[in-house]
């Protein structure tokens, strides 16, 4: 055995040299650090591609510029079924136009595929997952995201809970296609773990009514009115009903005064002796 090297020190330095703070670029941070650094004073920017909403005005309030990927979008809107697809059929179309499969998973009603074809969803890339209970839909939507197996995702999870919510947000984080989660409106009240959650209603004029309760960034006060003809009504709706509300008859107030009638004078006199 031999024996332990006796340790040397090095004298060529006779006292350590501090550590001092490296100072940044003249111009600022770094690229790579500058397009990192996300302010809560202004919209946060994508770490992937985002796809067009279809509406400028909505496009111009998302982080992005669009329906964003790496985490969940949540649409919560009163009657579930029908006014998602108004909402998410342009970013859909352009899924189907590249040739991806648009997935859908647990829809409370099945996907009427002539009023689809109107808005430029192929049926042969439509992809319909007939899961009805909350657990199937979560399983669908799991394996989904983890096998990256379509171009976009729509699950409708009326009764999710929070905890749920949070699990698909940890797994959307590594899928680059946007995820859409449809639950109902007053699910609104409820903490979420989803970077994007809008409330979605129909206006008189055709319009969606969108507010965006939660995203990366300052928060919205006002609501956007989205022009939005279903697609089937397109080539048969004449300009006159595009705006139903300017036809339909207003209350009409009464700005006479009316006095309500005089009081008999009803005293009674005493009788004469």
């Amino acid at each position: 055995m031999h024996p332990a090297t006796p340790w040397q020190e090095d004298h060529s330095s006779s006292a350590p040299t501090p550590l001092r703070p490296t100072r940044p670029p003249a111009g600022g941070l770094p690229a790579a650090v500058a397009a990192a650094l996300w302010r809560a004073d202004q919209l946060g920017a994508p770490v992937s591609a985002v796809w067009p909403s279809g509406f400028a005005a909505l496009d111009a309030q998302l982080p992005g510029g669009g329906w964003p990927g790496h985490g969940l979008t949540e649409i919560l809107t009163p009657h579930s079924g029908t006014l998602e697809w108004r909402l998410l059929g342009p970013a859909l179309r352009r899924v189907c136009a590249a040739g991806q499969p648009v997935v859908v998973v647990g829809p409370p009603l099945p996907p009427h595929l002539p009023g689809l074809r109107f808005e430029g969803i192929a049926a042969r890339q439509l992809v319909w997952v007939q899961a009805d209970t909350p657990a199937e839909r979560l399983w669908s939507a799991e394996q989904l995201i983890k096998a990256q197996a379509c171009g976009a995702l729509m699950v409708w999870l009326p009764q999710a809970r929070a905890a749920q919510i949070r699990r698909l947000q940890v797994l959307a984080s590594g899928f680059e296609a946007p995820v859409f989660v449809c639950r109902p409106g007053t699910a609104a009240r409820e903490s979420s773990a989803a970077p994007l959650r809008l409330q979605a209603r129909v206006g008189l004029d055709w319009e969606l009514h969108v507010r965006i309760v939660k995203r990366k960034g300052p928060p919205l006060d006002q609501t956007l009115r989205l022009a939005s003809v279903p697609g089937g009504l397109q080539a048969f709706i004449t300009p006159r009903l595009r705006q139903p509300s300017r036809w339909m008859p207003r209350e009409e107030t009464d700005h006479v005064v009316v006095r309500p009638p005089a009081q008999p004078d009803r005293r009674h006199s005493s009788p004469a002796h």
